[in-house]
């Protein structure tokens, strides 16, 4: 039999289903307190990752969203643009929990001191973290930080606020990456347990990505950073997927966390070097 189209919400109003994906993706991502939609199926099951990630861009706007007013709130009360950065990048690690930052750490312990397979998965299940994944967060940090002050001072509160919410979301879309290329590299894991995202839902969610996008030119964005912003967050995520397939053979959701982290990066990156000194 051909995979359905339809979703939880079959029967009901028109685009409740988008709805019912958008709130599994907020719950999944992060801390939000989200209430169950009327008519929705259990709010506490893991969500179906072959369907939810259309949503995700979206998701990654609403989770983004807290840290752009820091943005904008601090640099209006004349903190400076380092501690307006700051404390957007704060307030982005509270609302989701700093669920990719721990990925990324994750990650870092196990391939950096790890020399098998089964050792690098054994040392990414540690929820202690050394040496590699301690040195990973804070470059991850400092890197983002530095890209928002650097934005703040080039463009501005509003248009830096912007590009963190597109980084946010175009990050998340990229992440995408490791669940559709590779295979669980634990079965049993949870990765393997959300399932592997469809062609149509990864369409959709790229789709709306880029669209969003677009968003970046009313506030004076350029263009060619905007195109940047995708084009280097998916090749960043494309290749740590290749080195976590050579490491462990596949994919976990430390994997998928520690691609957000380096495609959100590169996303910034490439803006900056579109925009004028």
């Amino acid at each position: 039999m051909g995979e359905s189209s339809g979703g939880p919400g079959d029967g009901n109003l028109p685009g409740i289903d988008l709805a019912y994906d958008l709130a599994a993706c907020l719950r999944f991502y992060s801390r939000l307190p989200v209430p169950r939609l009327p008519g929705e199926p259990d709010p506490h099951a893991t969500p179906d990752f072959r369907r939810v990630p259309r949503m995700l861009p979206v998701a990654g706007v609403i989770l983004a969203l807290p840290a752009a007013l820091v943005l904008v709130a601090a640099k209006g009360l004349g903190l400076g643009p380092f501690l307006a950065a700051t404390l957007a990048v704060t307030f982005a690690a509270l609302v989701t929990g700093a669920l990719h930052e721990d990925g990324l750490a994750d990650l870092a312990d196990g391939f950096g001191g790890g020399t098998t397979r089964e050792r690098r998965l054994e040392i990414m299940r540690d929820s202690r973290i050394g040496s590699y994944g301690g040195v990973a967060l804070v470059l991850s940090l400092a890197l983002r930080i530095g890209a928002l002050a650097t934005l703040l001072d080039r463009t501005g509160a509003v248009s830096s606020a912007v590009a963190l919410v597109l980084a946010a979301s175009l990050s998340r879309v990229a992440a995408l990456a490791p669940m559709v290329l590779l295979a669980p590299a634990r079965p049993g894991g949870a990765s393997a347990a959300v399932g592997r995202p469809s062609k149509a839902s990864v369409g959709i969610a790229a789709g709306i990505g880029l669209a969003l996008a677009l968003l970046g030119l009313p506030v004076g964005l350029p263009l060619a950073g905007l195109v940047l912003m995708p084009l280097l967050a998916l090749t960043a995520s494309l290749v740590l997927s290749g080195i976590a397939q050579a490491k462990i053979g596949g994919q976990t959701g430390d994997v998928i966390g520690a691609c957000q982290q380096v495609a959100e990066i590169a996303a910034l990156l490439g803006l900056i070097l579109a925009v004028p000194t």
